[in-house]
């Protein structure tokens, strides 16, 4: 029986061709030449060639204890045989094999944007071998630290970091952005983004399905397979409602003793539109984000994300640009060389941006440090050189603040200049020093918080580690409701807990691994594309282009996909109603009343597709096309 249904689902268009000519010319020597018999014949043969198919996925869905719209099909299409309606057979089984055919086309379309990333994925890279040589090898047989040679006009095979030359690649694969960026030695590139002019030398970091854009496929793939509540609720109502359908029809008949009317009732009262309407909203929704950079994990975060009142954002890297520098760094004891040099050793081993902001400072020596301890929330402890340093915040060095006027007296000032701080002490208190580092706003933070409330969310939050100057400086210049200063990771999730046991539906947006504690908490997670793996895990929705205009574009997405599936579930339902008034007032018969159905399968489909070229509206950042710049 397998490999029958496999034969009719290889061959189902040739198969509906075939039964579209046969009917033609029935309907042709019937009127013609009066061929009756033939005509009868003829459909026969028709109903026949469509109910295999349809009759033998009615064992199927029977055979797991379901009762699918295959099973309303099957016993209409019987009954109408077995009361000689041969005609009425062969349309109906014409009408649903051409709407599993048309279903399939269109559904192959909605799927278009997603199927646009997976051509996009590079196959092969050309290895340098020991002895300068390359060759071609898969890329799924790469494994980091092989070099790669790309040359112009080549896809970059491999995420890595640039070893030789410079090149102009175009990243819109990755960042939604079509603008060339300059790459240049040290400098990151990744997989599936074009090399448009110049040759480099990749020391490659991942490959494969491991890379940036491997996991945006995987993420993509895995949300178009998840769903909502509201589908989640159809497909159990489905699961009622057919045997539901077929008792009525089965009550009709008894009732009216009209056979003919319980074979319509049951074929009228396929759910069809109503099954296939929210799976298509979901596919095309995702595909449209995918495309502009924005991966849901997940139909249900759309539907999550309607319901958000609150936002809160992490400052670092979130609603500032995340490339903070140092603009001040006052020595209190020790040589100021040998301060940096030992601070720019030990931040290299550190991934927060107040760290990289330290380490772009030029170091006189290369220092080795030894022992390397985190403390969650306040910084690093390591050795160099059998002596331990300390470098984070005011808590990490605590016993050193503690009746240290002067200290005291220089940290008060420059946070009040709205510096970040990061203090650097040896253990031995012979070597202080201060950092004062500064971030800058994205340019288009203020805007898109201005649209996050005219889209209904009520409360914007900052929720930062920072200082309450620094904090306070950047709340100012922006529409934030409130912030909270000082806050360390678990802070943050318990200030998350908090606002929801009051009835808030809340989204955390951050980047960095310090933020993970509050991102798995909340009831969206937002992550930042350019952040770490650890918050990109743990979110429900990333923006690939670390853009704040993505996150609006996101809330007016996930509003408009769920928008459109209760568009299909009414036309759906409207469809059905109307299908029965039809029938029972004579209007609609069992071909007639089928091939409305189908029609409505037809128009859900189509209304889904709307959402591929749906453009989210942004004020003075036009959100154009996955091929255009987002800012």
């Amino acid at each position: 029986m397998v490999k029958i249904q496999q034969f009719f689902a290889k061959y189902r268009q040739l198969i509906v061709t075939l039964m579209t000519v046969l009917l033609a010319l029935a309907e042709a020597a019937r009127w013609l030449g009066q061929m009756t018999v033939g005509y009868q014949v003829v459909m026969i043969i028709v109903g026949i060639i469509g109910l295999i198919p349809i009759l033998l996925t009615a064992i199927s869905s029977l055979q797991v204890r379901l009762v699918s719209i295959d099973v309303l099909v099957s016993i209409a299409v019987i009954g109408a045989f077995i009361i000689g309606e041969y005609n009425e057979a062969a349309i109906v089984t014409w009408l649903f094999m051409l709407g599993e055919v048309l279903e399939e086309i269109t559904l192959r379309k909605t799927r278009s944007a997603v199927k646009q990333l997976d051509d996009l994925a590079p196959q092969t890279a050309s290895v340098i071998d020991s002895d300068g040589t390359t060759h071609q090898e898969d890329v799924d047989f790469l494994d980091p630290g092989m070099h790669v040679l790309i040359r112009t006009g080549s896809q970059v095979p491999v995420d890595g970091r640039v070893l030789t030359g410079t090149a102009l690649v175009n990243e819109a694969s990755i960042t939604g952005e079509s603008r060339m960026v300059h790459k240049q030695v040290g400098d990151e590139v990744f997989a599936g983004t074009i090399l448009e002019n110049g040759t480099i030398t990749v020391n490659t970091t991942a490959a494969g399905d491991n890379t940036t854009f491997g996991k945006i496929i995987e993420l993509v793939d895995e949300a178009q397979d998840s769903q909502t509540k509201t589908q989640r609720f159809i497909d159990k109502f489905s699961q009622y409602y057919t045997p539901f359908v077929l008792l009525v029809a089965v009550l009709v008949g008894i009732i009216t003793r009209d056979l003919r009317l319980a074979i319509t009732v049951m074929v009228l009262g396929c759910p069809g539109a109503l099954v296939i309407g929210v799976p298509a909203s979901t596919v095309a929704g995702i595909g449209n984000g995918a495309r502009r950079g924005i991966l849901f994990k997940g139909s249900n975060v759309m539907d999550t994300l309607r319901h958000v009142d609150t936002v809160a954002f992490d400052k670092t890297g979130t609603l500032t640009v995340g490339r903070p520098t140092v603009q001040t760094l006052l020595v209190l004891k020790g040589d100021r060389q040998t301060i940096i040099d030992q601070a720019v050793a030990i931040e290299r081993l550190a991934n927060h941006p107040l760290a990289q902001a330290i380490t772009n400072l030029k170091p006189r020596q290369e220092l080795h440090p030894t022992n390397l301890q985190t403390i969650k929330g306040q910084g690093l402890r390591a050795q160099i050189a059998q002596q331990e340093f300390l470098i984070g915040n005011r808590n990490l060095v605590s016993d050193v603040i503690t009746n240290n006027t002067k200290l005291n007296h220089e940290l008060n000032r420059i946070t009040h200049a709205g510096n970040s701080v990061v203090i650097f002490a040896s253990a031995d208190h012979t070597e202080l020093a201060i950092f004062g580092i500064q971030d800058q706003l994205r340019p288009q933070a203020a805007l898109a918080l201005q649209q996050l409330k005219q889209l209904g969310v009520t409360r914007l939050i900052m929720l930062t580690g920072d200082n309450q100057n620094t904090a306070r400086k950047i709340a100012d210049d922006l529409p934030i409701d409130e912030f909270h200063a000082g806050m360390l990771p678990a802070d943050k999730a318990d200030f998350i807990k908090e606002e929801q046991t009051k009835g808030h539906q809340l989204a955390f947006v951050g980047d960095g691994i310090n933020d993970s504690p509050a991102l798995s908490v909340a009831d969206v997670a937002v992550a930042m594309g350019s952040g770490t793996d650890v918050a990109m895990d743990v979110s429900d929705l990333v923006l690939v282009k670390s853009n704040l205009n993505s996150l609006v574009a996101s809330f007016q997405l996930a509003s408009q996909t769920i928008k459109n599936m209760n568009e299909n579930i009414l036309i759906a339902l409207l469809t059905v109603l109307l299908l029965f008034v039809g029938l029972f007032v004579g209007y609609i018969e069992m071909a007639s009343g089928m091939l409305i159905h189908e029609l409505s399968i037809l128009i859900v489909i189509f209304n889904s597709m709307r959402l591929i070229k749906y453009l989210p509206k942004l004020d003075s950042y036009q959100f154009l096309s996955p091929n255009n710049n987002l800012e």
